[in-house]
């Protein structure tokens, strides 16, 4: 079957030589001084930045549940852990990062003795494996602020995996690589040990800022090492005066650039993939006295009842080259179910950012005229799309809410309010105010208007009304982006404070005011004044590091 796939003659063990993403010669263990050494790990055969190819034959070979799709994506499985694993994420405590870490349920801290025998741990375990496959690439698409991260992981669907998030080094930039600013240990297949001080079961997840080493055990998730790279990004961008945002962005023929910020499930990646503008990035981004730039390679897209009439840049995107995790597909077609949730909802595709075909390389732009700020209200209570004020911006932006749905997770049987500070607040290293800070400045200084997006339900809540056609959220994001909807009339929500446009171009006006969509208008306002209160229960624990402007800026509830 595999050979039917790839053709005659690919089936062959892999040689004991090292491969080169740059080049199609392979540079034996004597042709290449490059060795793990000074981290005590010491293989047989190291892979390093192999070419696509060498990896899926890689896993075809040595990976039990690898295969390849229809399409030509390699599918691959990721076992226990279909997703991060926030509460086994841990940092390191030394003395000069404790005054700027945000500490508590998200920032959570460990010494450096059970770091290093985890990373022990995690070394031994390298050493036992036969073959180890490097991945050393850049974080960052400006080259002032771009970091060289290494990873050193087990499987070949992980280096194919950070081969794509990473930015791809040239023949030239990788001949001359150097030691890396930060290293990976991805040694998931490995547990930790659950009685260790600090472990809370047998997955672990730890960062030394100060050893500037990640250490990854008991979990395969790659989106692991990804969200490593961004933490790091995310302590050290702020301290050079730079905004790292959880966004996607992309920018129009004119130059205009549009930031969409949002939670799991609101659209973010949908919404920035527009065939009429050019993709920066879909998920992570940093924003410098001079513009935007990408810190990723390559996107990593939601597959959850993916579609190519509802997405057809991310579903052509979906080819050779291209990680699938986690989907169901048939036996005999392998054509992917991208409606099947058997292993898990969580489904995804990891490509190049220039599989997306209006890509923009290099991944950046200049200042951005518009940041969009996407949620899925699925109480049915805010406007499709609201103006926010300078003040407005910074609350919402601190808040970060979205909700979650019934059957998305067990024990949620209704609509549940979550709030994520900065809209991605596991990743967020130093306290929200800091990031919302240096946002405030940016928009300010470059005169960016800022909308609310609400890509959740309308007439009713989940279970009542309906999800928010993706045609008109596109028609508002059009509006927003060709500068129509600043020019249309708008009236002022009374409990959030915020202007409501009564009309765009392509949506019918009474989707516009979402009070007009409910059969009884009691019922709304009654769930109105429940998520307006759950926004200033959120906001209290913010409020001392905040302007009493912000504060008030919230909803009125009296």
């Amino acid at each position: 079957m595999l050979e039917r796939h790839l053709g005659s003659g690919c089936f062959d063990k892999i040689k004991p030589e090292m491969y080169c993403l740059t080049t199609t010669k392979k540079l034996t263990m004597s042709e290449t001084s490059f060795s793990l050494e000074e981290y005590n790990i010491h293989p047989r055969k190291i892979i390093r930045n192999a070419s696509p190819s060498v990896l899926y034959e890689e896993a075809l070979t040595y990976e039990a549940d690898a295969t390849i799709s229809s399409a030509g994506a390699l599918i691959v499985s990721s076992y226990e852990k279909t997703g991060r694993s926030p509460k086994d994420k841990r940092i390191v405590e030394y003395p000069d990062i404790m005054e700027d870490v945000w500490w508590g349920d998200i920032n959570m801290g460990m010494d450096e003795e059970t770091f290093m025998i985890a990373r022990g741990r995690a070394v031994d375990y390298l050493n036992t494996c036969e073959r180890v496959y490097v991945v050393d690439g850049f974080a960052g698409w400006d080259p002032k602020y771009r970091l060289k991260i290494r990873i050193v992981a087990t499987r070949p669907y992980h280096a194919l995996f950070m081969h794509n998030m990473l930015i791809r080094p040239s023949t030239e930039e990788l001949a001359d690589y150097g030691d890396p600013d930060y290293v990976i240990f991805n040694a998931g297949r490995f547990p930790a040990n659950p009685l260790t001080k600090h472990m809370t079961s047998r997955t672990s997840v730890e960062l030394s800022f100060d050893r500037k080493e990640f250490v990854i055990l008991g979990t395969e998730y790659a989106g692991e090492m990804k969200k490593g790279v961004f933490t790091i990004m995310n302590y050290i961008m702020p301290k050079q005066g730079v905004l790292s945002m959880h966004s996607s962005a992309n920018v129009g023929k004119s130059g205009d650039v549009a930031v969409f910020f949002g939670l799991s499930g609101t659209g973010k990646t949908t919404l920035s993939a527009d065939p009429k503008r050019q993709l920066i990035g879909d998920d992570e981004h940093c924003w410098t006295d001079n513009g935007i730039f990408n810190i990723e390679g390559g996107c990593y897209a939601k597959c959850i009842n993916l579609s190519e009439e509802k997405e057809p840049d991310i579903f052509r995107a979906i080819r050779f080259g291209t990680v699938l995790e986690n989907v169901d597909y048939d036996e005999e077609t392998h054509i992917v179910d991208y409606d099947g949730t058997s292993h898990t909802e969580n489904t995804r595709a990891s490509y190049p950012n220039d599989f997306i075909l209006n890509a923009k390389i290099p991944c950046v732009g200049g200042h951005p005229q518009n940041i969009i700020f996407l949620t899925c209200d699925a109480f049915g209570v805010l406007p499709p799309v609201s103006k926010l004020s300078s003040s407005q911006a910074m609350y919402h932006f601190i808040s970060g809410y979205t909700a979650k749905v019934a059957g998305t997770e067990m024990g949620v049987t209704e609509p549940e309010a979550t709030f994520s500070a900065c809209f991605g607040a596991a990743f967020m290293v130093w306290h929200p105010s800091k990031y919302a800070k240096l946002l405030a400045e940016r928009i300010e200084k470059n005169g960016t208007s800022v909308w609310l997006v609400n890509t959740g339900w309308s007439g009713g809540g989940y279970g009542e009304g309906e999800r928010m056609s993706l045609k008109y959220t596109r028609s508002i994001v059009d509006a927003i982006l060709d500068g129509s909807l600043k020019n249309t009339p708008s009236v002022n929500n009374e409990l959030f404070g915020f202007e409501v446009p009564t009309e765009c171009p392509n949506v019918p006006d009474e989707i516009m005011q979402p009070r007009r969509t409910w059969s009884d208008a009691n019922a709304y306002d009654q769930a109105a004044l429940k998520l307006a209160n759950m926004f200033k229960e959120n906001f209290k624990q913010f409020e001392e590091g905040s302007s009493q402007e912000i504060v008030q800026a919230g909803p009125n509830v009296s």
